[in-house]
């Protein structure tokens, strides 16, 4: 039996979509409504703001990402798999949702609330976080030391990262993130540790 996708998770999908297929352009509540087939009334009683849709979005992602990282964690031991799974997680992910990645970038949030920008620092910041963690406990557990600081390290690997997403939404969704990767993570993990 095929379950209907609430209206709340429809509101989502189509502005994930208007997100991808018109990039640079503004999204309205009117022209939201009008993708979703609703009222913009419609959309104000599951949603009392575009801030909280465009929220709707990013929790989404936090949950998507991060409990997938607490699984990475769990299941792989070595320090290094856990780095290269939780990258390569992030970089798939945006490939597979190009419109929530133009929130992610930044692009899709200009001229939105402020609150919106701040959301997606905290979620770069708490991912920065993890890495710094198990970079940090690489030392403890496997007698890893890395060649720079945990903290510049963790910062040089989410750039690495960030900057793939970056070269995605620039290329309006051509140049993938992975595209490459597996490769520059080769090269960027023999250089972590000493």
């Amino acid at each position: 039996m095929n379950k209907r996708p609430s209206r709340r998770d429809e509101i989502l999908n189509a502005l994930a979509t208007m997100l991808e297929s018109q990039p640079g352009a503004r999204i309205t509540t009117a022209k939201l409504a009008a993708e979703v087939g609703v009222s913009e009334a419609a959309l104000y009683r599951h949603f009392p703001s575009k801030a909280k849709m465009f929220e709707g979005l990013i929790e989404f992602v936090e949950e998507a990402i991060f409990s997938r990282v607490t699984l990475i964690i769990k299941e792989e031991t070595q320090s290094i798999a856990q780095l290269g799974n939780i990258l390569q997680l992030l970089l798939g992910f945006t490939e597979r949702n190009p419109g929530i990645t133009r929130i992610f970038n930044g692009d899709a949030l200009a001229g939105e609330n402020e609150r919106l920008r701040n959301r997606v620092v905290q979620f770069y910041d708490r991912l920065e976080t993890q890495l710094k963690t198990i970079l940090r406990e690489a030392e403890l557990r496997e007698g890893l030391r890395t060649v720079i600081t945990a903290n510049s390290t963790a910062n040089l690997l989410l750039s690495a990262a960030e900057g793939r997403i970056g070269q995605f939404v620039r290329s309006d969704f051509k140049r993938l993130p992975t595209e490459h990767w597996d490769e520059q993570w080769q090269l960027l993990s023999k250089t972590i540790f000493r």
